[in-house]
């Protein structure tokens, strides 16, 4: 994932704009393409800048939250079958999914910063961010199971991969 674009393209005052507009409500905008781009440009400098931490650090020791145990412990208890190694995209969009994680999400409510904000989460963990191992979730989705595989042992693929090209 190259960094050359981006929120940082835009500048000191540019991003300070961007932030402050994807800070507003999701009512203050009707279909406004410029803050779709913006989110987008967010969400995947989220996921460039995780991927680098999981590249680099093992994943066994990174704390995502303040609450990471708290968002295991829920995560787990109600998704205990749940393949966290390899994702489908019913796991998370169906309305069967979207019945569990309704309530999962919204009990992190006002205790997890920008819980539902959109995030890209990767498929199948050992692999790259790419168009087609990519599907947009939540934040506090996003947390639930990347904690998973962190604690897990899943995301130690990519650590080692980078680590042994080094």
């Amino acid at each position: 994932m190259a960094s050359n674009s981006g929120l940082a393209s835009l500048g000191p005052q540019g991003a300070s704009a961007a932030a402050h507009a994807l800070s507003l409500p999701a009512e203050a905008y009707e279909n406004d393409s410029q803050v779709e781009v913006l989110w987008a440009m967010k969400a995947y400098n989220h996921a460039e800048v995780y991927f680098n931490l999981i590249s680099s650090v093992d994943p066994k020791f990174l704390k995502l939250t303040k609450m990471d145990d708290e968002i295991y412990e829920s995560f787990r208890g109600l998704f205990k079958d749940l393949d966290i190694k390899l994702l489908r995209e019913d796991d998370l969009k169906s309305d069967k999914a979207k019945e569990v994680w309704r309530p999962f999400c919204n009990q992190f409510e006002g205790v997890t910063e920008d819980f539902n904000y959109g995030t890209l989460l990767r498929l199948d963990c050992e692999k790259e961010y790419s168009e087609k191992n990519t599907i947009f979730a939540t934040r506090i989705q996003f947390f639930a199971i990347e904690i998973a595989r962190n604690r897990e042992g899943y995301n130690d693929a990519v650590f080692t991969s980078k680590k042994s090209k080094s």
